[in-house]
């Protein structure tokens, strides 16, 4: 935690491996705001996800969960279906692949999402459908992008301009690879590419997001004292460490599906 600048950061709880959605309460317990639930780098299925979503739905956990490149758009709707509060979407190249994301993860007017009832967001209670989109579009599907190519840095100011994207999130690991920097988190190659992403979030109001580097003090004490919150100078070491921290998690709104699929 940043001394101070608790209200200003997201931590989330990566969870790849458990099946077991007791989990989520060690989460708790660490004093975690959120679930990165891993359908990409994992075996766990979309049931796994459905029960992690809603063990961290009645514990005041908010449930995230990447899903795997090219999915298609009904992965992406049985993934919120089932809990999301928000779908990290990796691999993000360009504008229209953000677009599609964006269209898929909210209810028209704002997107394509197709309506449902009794959802685990609601206490699968019978809910008018006007509730569900006023209630679900701003707050109960966050778009998260991530950025882990070098096209997807050159890009990055089209990406962050796109309507009712929520945070961009670093994919440290893909993107130190694809700069010809594996593992060097603290090149120039690699920061400047922080930087970049950095400034577009600020430029759109997006919220800027760190993930794959969990014990690398110096750098996320750079990354939260230089590119999230100019004034903080230290940071100390989170209480517990699950299988990954992401930081920077947020919410948005706004209007824009042109394209329609994502996969």
């Amino acid at each position: 935690q940043l001394l101070g600048l608790t209200p200003l950061l997201g931590k989330a709880f990566g969870i790849r491996l458990v099946t077991n959605s007791a989990v989520v309460q060690l989460a708790q317990n660490g004093g975690f705001d959120g679930l990165f639930i891993d359908l990409e780098h994992s075996s766990l299925s979309i049931d796994d996800a459905g029960r992690h979503c809603a063990a961290g739905l009645q514990l005041g956990i908010t449930p995230f969960v990447r899903v795997p490149h090219q999915c298609g758009n009904g992965f992406v709707q049985r993934v919120l279906d089932g809990g999301a509060m928000g779908v990290v979407f990796p691999h993000i190249h360009d504008s229209d692949v953000a677009k599609a994301a964006v269209a898929i993860s909210k209810y028209p007017p704002l997107g394509i999402r197709s309506m449902t009832g009794q959802l685990p967001l609601f206490n699968l209670r019978p809910t008018p459908v006007g509730t569900i989109v006023s209630e679900t579009n701003p707050t109960g599907s966050s778009v998260i992008l991530m950025i882990g190519t070098r096209r997807s840095v050159e890009e990055v100011e089209a990406i962050a301009a796109v309507d009712s994207v929520d945070v961009l999130l670093i994919g440290s690991n893909d993107l130190a690879i694809e700069l010809g920097v594996p593992g060097n988190f603290a090149s120039a190659e690699y920061r400047g590419a922080l930087e970049a992403v950095s400034a577009a979030c600020r430029k759109h109001g997006k919220k800027f997001g760190l993930a794959g580097v969990y014990d690398n003090p110096e750098l996320q004490a750079w990354v939260v004292g230089e590119l999230v919150h100019p004034r903080a100078t230290r940071l100390g070491s989170p209480g517990v460490r699950g299988e990954g921290v992401r930081r920077g998690f947020g919410r948005g709104g706004g209007e824009d599906n042109e394209v329609e699929n994502y996969g």
